[in-house]
C-alpha cells in the first residue's frame, strides 16, 4: 500500500536529516510523526519514526553524545518555574538585563556597552499573585548568534523581544533577530495561527517591549515601532517607571491567556497566592486534577466565590471557571 505522504513531509524530512542539534531533530521527528497518514501503507514507517524519537530522547536525557563526544551546552535549557517562562530577546544594549533586574532580584551584569550578556540568566517577577519566570540572553545581531538560543526559544510560552527606543536602526535590528530565528523554522508572531499552518515552523506568541521610553525621542521612534510591526503588542517600558514595569508584566500574563483560580480550606479565609493557573473554559474537575488526580476522582462538588456570583455557590465538576474566581472543593 502507498504512504501517500503529503509534500510537507518530505521537506520536513530533508530538514530532519540535515539538522545536527539533537534537540531540534526530536522537534522535527515528532513533527514529522504527527503530519505521517495513519494506514498499513505507514506502519513501518511509523515504527521507524517512534523509534528515532525513542533513542533521541534517551540521548537527551542520558547527557546526549553531540558531535561525536560527551559534550552538552549547559545553555540549551533552564528548567520551566513558576506559572510560565518568558524569555527575552534583543539586539545589543536593548536594556534585556536592566529590565531583568528591575522586575526581580536577579543580578545580571550591566554596562553601557554591548555583548555583556554571554548566557542566559533567569529570575522570578510576580503579576500580582501570579509568580514568572524572566530569561535574559545574550543579544543577536549580524555578528553574534548564540547557539543555544533557538532551543531556549522553543521552551519558553511567551517571546519578549526587545527594542531600544533610541536606536534609529530599531526597525533593521528586530527584523534582522526575526531573520535569523526563521532559518531555524520559529517563527514570532503576534498571535499563534488557528487550523492549518506550515509544519516547518514553530510559531511562538511575541509581545514587543519598547524599552528607554523616557528618553526624549522615544514617542517618535515608539510611532515608527507600531507601524512597522503592526499586529504586535508594543509596550512602552523604562526601568526608572514603576507604572511602566507594571504593564510589562501585565502585557505578559494577558499574551498568555491564562485565567488564575484560588482556593480555600473548608472553614478558612481563601489563599491569595500561588494560584492555580488554567486555560479559560477550564472547569472545577480540571482545577481539582492539577492539586492532584486522585483528589479529582474523589471530587464530589465545589462552592465558588467570583464577581457576578453568589457566595459560596455550590457548582458540579463541569462548571466553567472564571478569572480570580475562588473555589473550595468537597470530597
Amino acid at each position: 500500500m502507498p504512504a501517500n505522504l503529503p509534500p510537507q513531509y518530505y521537506e520536513l524530512e530533508r530538514q530532519f536529516n540535515k539538522e545536527t542539534d539533537i534537540r531540534e531533530k526530536l522537534r522535527l521527528a515528532k513533527e514529522l510523526l504527527a503530519i505521517m497518514p495513519k494506514h498499513k501503507g505507514t506502519d513501518k514507517l511509523q515504527a521507524e519514526m517512534k523509534a528515532k524519537i525513542s533513542k533521541l530522547t534517551e540521548q537527551i536525557e542520558s547527557g546526549a553524545k553531540k558531535h561525536g563526544t560527551h559534550h552538552v551546552d549547559p545553555f540549551t535549557h533552564v528548567e520551566k518555574e513558576g506559572a510560565a517562562q518568558i524569555i527575552m530577546i534583543g539586539p545589543p544594549n536593548s536594556g534585556k538585563s536592566s529590565i531583568l533586574a528591575s522586575c526581580t532580584h536577579a543580578q545580571p551584569m550591566i554596562a553601557d556597552y554591548p555583548y555583556t550578556t554571554h548566557e542566559p540568566l533567569a529570575g522570578m517577577m510576580m503579576y500580582e499573585t501570579v509568580p514568572l519566570q524572566l530569561i535574559d540572553t545574550p543579544p543577536i545581531s549580524d555578528q553574534q548568534f548564540p547557539p543555544f538560543l533557538p532551543n531556549l526559544i522553543r521552551q519558553a510560552d511567551i517571546i519578549a523581544l526587545i527594542a531600544d527606543l533610541t536606536n534609529k536602526s530599531n526597525a533593521i535590528d528586530l527584523n534582522l533577530i526575526i531573520s535569523r530565528l526563521k532559518e531555524k523554522n520559529i517563527e514570532l508572531v503576534a498571535d499563534i495561527p488557528q487550523g492549518e499552518s506550515d509544519h516547518r515552523f514553530l510559531y511562538k506568541k511575541t509581545i514587543i517591549v519598547a524599552n528607554k521610553s523616557d528618553e526624549s525621542s522615544g514617542d517618535e521612534e515608539l510611532r515608527s515601532l507600531k507601524r512597522q510591526f503592526a499586529g504586535f503588542v508594543i509596550v512602552p517600558v523604562s526601568v526608572y517607571d514603576d507604572q511602566s514595569l507594571y504593564e510589562f508584566r501585565k502585557a505578559i500574563f494577558v499574551a498568555l491567556n491564562v485565567i488564575r483560580i484560588y482556593t480555600k480550606k473548608i472553614g478558612h479565609e481563601p489563599e491569595y497566592r500561588d494560584p492555580i493557573i488554567l486555560r479559560p473554559g477550564s472547569t472545577v474537575a480540571d482545577a481539582a486534577l492539577v492539586l492532584h488526580k486522585d483528589f479529582a476522582y474523589k471530587l464530589q462538588y465545589a462552592k465558588i466565590w467570583g464577581k457576578g456570583k453568589f457566595e459560596g455557590q455550590r457548582v458540579k465538576n463541569n462548571y466553567i471557571l472564571a478569572d480570580e474566581d475562588i473555589i473550595e472543593f468537597h470530597i
